[in-house]
């Protein structure tokens, strides 16, 4: 109640008028709501601007905001149809005067901003089905320098008793993952018994799929990972990445007994080190694949004795009709063929996470010690903690035709179970690869 008499009063006070002339506070208010949420723009919001924004959308909601021609889109999931409040809370700024829509599909509310820290009601909105609700706020007029600074929302409903999927907070940097959006896998199922010396796979991203940010990974295994990214407009990149067995975050802490070391690259790659996700060894190529075009993923990974274990990366780049070397690194304290072999689909650009991103994994094979080849077509999906909670649920994975495939991001409906398993039929489109003339 207390609320709801602090809402009361900034509504007969006249901090903001409603454009559709409803003039009665009981046409409007929610009065012992089955369902209420305070809903954190930081963590649920995108800009218009995506990557070229001007950091208007940081940890405290929507704030720096001037440019009437960037708005923000706000989400978030209902299991069911229901009538939905929204309110924006009183933790508001106000800069002067100022003019605000806001819109759920069709249907738009205008709101008068006059006064700070004042709860200010926007209007009800009938969701009809299951599914992402999209909020649009835009910018119509402002007499000061700024439109106002919004931090949080209330969503509240008499009549909607199910669960709302959204980013509730900030702990463990949850608004950062929040934004970028759910990661997804796919963990191929392979008999343990197996020495896989060789790991191939075919992935294809399709045209208009490769969303700046993404990071599109092939050939994932025990210690390391391998794949395309995005990196920017004008940027693309081949990274192999083999994790150190010296668990830190800070590569500069590792001891010279478990560092990784570069055996040998290709012409124009990068190597380092890295860190933030664990450390390791790091080597990338600038290389401008292309959307719709189906590139080839091969990884050696071998025992050599003395507890080291050596890991190789190749990539076959049908615009040169041949394989490329991108990196090999030992890995000590390991001694062990290739294992866990995994595929997965990430955005690493907040900004980024609104928009949908796929990709297809079209053939996946591992080779044994004495060269018999043997095909994968088990796959179980999987998602990341953001996924597995629940605060995003636009991903997916399964089956497409005779491929992979997994999709994330840009706030889709048809989501897929996490832990199922998948089977594609057999394609018997065994590998066709010289070893002893690779780079």
């Amino acid at each position: 109640m207390k609320n709801l008499f602090y809402t009361s009063l900034a509504f007969l006070f006249g901090s903001f008028s409603y454009s559709n002339g409803i003039d009665s506070v009981k046409k409007i208010l929610v009065e012992n709501p089955k369902t209420i949420i305070s809903f954190p723009l930081a963590g649920n919001t995108f800009s218009s601007k995506h990557i070229d924004g001007s950091n208007t959308i940081t940890d405290n909601g929507i704030e720096n905001w001037t440019d009437s021609s960037e708005y923000f889109t706000a989400y978030f999931r209902v299991s069911k149809p229901g009538t939905f409040q929204i309110t924006v809370e009183e933790s508001v700024e106000v800069f002067g005067k100022s003019e605000l829509e806001f819109s759920i599909g069709n249907e738009i509310k205008k709101v008068k901003f006059t006064t700070s820290k004042k709860a200010i009601i926007v209007g009800n909105w009938k969701i009809n089905q299951e599914g992402y609700v999209a909020i649009k706020i835009k910018g119509i007029s402002k007499t000061g320098d700024r439109f106002p600074s919004i931090n949080r929302l209330t969503i509240s409903s008499t009549d909607y008793d199910g669960k709302i999927s959204y980013v509730p907070n900030n702990e463990r940097n949850l608004y950062h993952w929040g934004r970028r959006g759910p990661s997804v896998h796919l963990n191929y199922q392979v008999p343990e018994n197996i020495n896989a010396e060789w790991y191939y796979n075919e992935m294809t991203i399709p045209v208009n799929e490769d969303k700046i940010g993404s990071y599109f990974m092939a050939n994932g295994f025990g210690e390391g990972y391998f794949g395309i990214q995005v990196n920017s407009a004008t940027e693309r990149r081949v990274l192999f990445s083999v994790w150190s067995p010296f668990s830190t975050d800070d590569s500069n802490s590792i001891p010279d007994s478990h560092k990784i070391k570069l055996l040998k690259k290709g012409k124009n790659v990068h190597t380092g080190e890295f860190g933030n996700e664990g450390s390791g060894g790091q080597s990338y190529l600038k290389y401008n694949w292309k959307a719709g075009t189906t590139y080839k993923f091969l990884l050696k990974g071998i025992p050599e004795g003395n507890n080291y274990t050596t890991y190789t990366a190749y990539l076959y780049a049908p615009e040169l009709n041949k394989w490329l070397l991108i990196a090999s690194f030992s890995r000590p304290q390991t001694s062990t063929y290739l294992k866990r072999f995994h595929s997965f689909l990430e955005n690493f650009v907040p900004e980024q996470g609104d928009l949908s991103r796929r990709v297809l994994f079209n053939n996946q094979w591992i080779c044994d010690e004495k060269g018999n080849w043997s095909e994968i077509n088990s796959a179980r999906f999987t998602t990341d903690n953001t996924g597995a909670k629940e605060y995003r649920m636009d991903f997916a994975g399964g089956l497409e035709k005779n491929s992979f495939y997994l999709k994330d991001g840009g706030f889709f409906n048809n989501y897929t179970t996490p832990k199922t398993t998948f089977t594609r039929p057999l394609n018997n489109k065994k590998p066709e690869i010289d070893f002893t003339k690779l780079p």
